[in-house]
């Protein structure tokens, strides 16, 4: 695969992650659990597809068949860490809101 596509892969990926973990954010609010689990389901898939294909990229740097590091693969590498922060954050928040929601269970 092109070092294009791959960055194509990483920044649709990345984006992906971002958006599902922000919904998965905004479903738990609501008290959808469900539909918040399936979201960061969604987003742990493309959070998958965008680590494999920087690992491709790795490993071709590895094997001495990297390009030269362009902005754009400077711009991908930043958008996948943003969303994979986004994503560690979304866990800890659901968590939070989770745990909150069943101690008010009794009330």
């Amino acid at each position: 695969m092109e070092n294009e596509q791959v960055i194509m892969q990483l920044i649709s990926n990345g984006g992906n992650v971002r958006a599902n973990s922000i919904e998965a954010i905004r479903k738990a609010i609501e008290g959808d659990f469900e539909q918040s689990q399936s979201l960061l389901d969604k987003a742990k898939e493309s959070l998958t597809i965008a680590h494999n294909a920087q690992t491709g990229l790795i490993q071709g740097e590895i094997n001495g068949e990297s390009e030269q590091t362009t902005l754009l693969m400077v711009h991908a590498q930043d958008h996948l860490m943003n969303a994979m922060t986004v994503n560690d954050l979304a866990k800890e928040i659901i968590n939070y809101i989770e745990k909150k929601d069943g101690d008010n269970d009794g009330l």
